[in-house]
């Protein structure tokens, strides 16, 4: 998939730009999954039970979307908060350790996110973006909107 404009430059992390870190953080973020996370799990087990049938992670999709209805055009993503910049202008402010670094990572997400939904949009395909903590506090009005979704077909 060609992008349109320029990405935002993310620096390699490692010591030698001046990114430290300690064992244990570095041990933590090793665990952070990309795919099956509780709550993308929760989202696929709740549509299942409203009769939804899926694909995950199709990967020969831009953007490996977390679900995808393909009979219906349908993608949707399960977003962590801190890796795809919930309330991102306040929060970027925030960090306080290896600034140079996140900001440019978590910008970069963004504007793949963009990129993205850009290009399903333009395929003629719906995209449904869900923060995982929506998804744990409002799980049926997110399966709810899949459903409006797909009763349009």
């Amino acid at each position: 998939m060609p992008y349109p404009s320029l990405k935002t430059a993310v620096p390699k992390f490692c010591e030698a730009n001046g990114f430290y870190t300690t064992a244990k953080r570095s041990h933590n973020m090793s665990r952070i999954r990309s795919a099956g996370t509780r709550p993308e799990r929760q989202m696929k087990l709740a549509l299942w039970h409203a009769g939804v049938r899926y694909r995950v992670n199709k990967r020969n999709l831009p953007g490996k979307p977390d679900i995808a209805l393909i009979k219906y055009k349908l993608v949707i993503f399960v977003d962590g908060s801190f890796w795809h910049g919930y309330d991102w202008e306040h929060r970027q402010k925030t960090i306080k350790h290896n600034r140079d670094f996140w900001i440019s990572k978590i910008s970069r997400n963004l504007e793949r996110d963009r990129e993205v939904d850009d290009y399903y949009i333009r395929k003629g395909w719906t995209v449904l973006r869900f923060w995982d903590h929506q998804v744990k506090d409002e799980l049926g009005t997110c399966v709810k909107q899949v459903l409006e979704v797909i009763d349009r077909y």
